[in-house]
């Protein structure tokens, strides 16, 4: 979700939020079972939509489904019921998620003939994923890393523009999207690296003295 969802909206949309989650948690819904359906709306939305060219229909369907990942949060809060396994799954199904988004946009750009587009959504869904695993391979060593440019987030945002442009019928959309998140995913790579290389480093340090 995006940054103001996480702060200020976030907080605005609470009351919503919870009131929705109370009434999940009446009828028995998890937070891991609304945390799983909203993934399987994205994966068949990406399938069946996105990789056949009906980018609106998609990028409607992937937008709604945002509403899960406030709804799962909201339900383990009023549940007081956070968990390390609810955090894993989280974690896994947003990476399931955003491949299938990318490789949906990929195969649709592969059978339009735009390769470079699809090379490019390619390079972004392969940076994206190393994005987060640095993140986690950092955190099993001991650190915190939260230094990006281009966290999930704002991907997230960008590869929505991206296809609304193309709907819209702005040339190059797609190429220019997938390029620059790319781009931008690669830049957070290496910018959570160099932050995981400095704690680290630190750490070594009030180790040795």
């Amino acid at each position: 979700m995006a940054k103001f969802l996480r702060t200020s909206g976030r907080a605005g949309l609470r009351r919503y939020t919870d009131a929705a989650a109370k009434v999940l948690i009446r009828v028995g819904v998890s937070a891991n079972a609304v945390t799983v359906a909203g993934t399987a709306i994205v994966v068949a939305a990406s399938v069946l939509l996105l990789s056949q060219g009906h980018l609106l229909a998609g990028l409607i369907v992937v937008g709604l489904s945002v509403f899960t990942d406030l709804l799962d949060g909201a339900i383990a809060r009023v549940k007081g019921t956070t968990s390390r396994f609810g955090a894993l799954l989280d974690s896994t199904c947003d990476r399931l998620a955003d491949g299938a988004m990318l490789a949906g946009l990929g195969y649709w750009l592969l059978t339009e003939e735009r390769f470079l587009g699809c090379a490019l959504a390619l390079l972004a869904l392969i940076a994206g994923q190393v994005v987060s695993y640095v993140k986690a391979r950092a955190e099993g060593l001991g650190v915190q890393v939260t230094a990006g440019i281009a966290e999930r987030p704002e991907r997230l945002i960008l590869a929505g523009v991206a296809v609304l442009a193309e709907v819209l019928g702005v040339p190059w959309a797609m190429e220019a999207g997938m390029g620059l998140l790319a781009l931008l995913a690669s830049i957070t790579v290496v910018q959570r690296l160099v932050q995981a290389r400095e704690l680290l480093d630190a750490r070594e340090e009030r180790v040795d003295a």
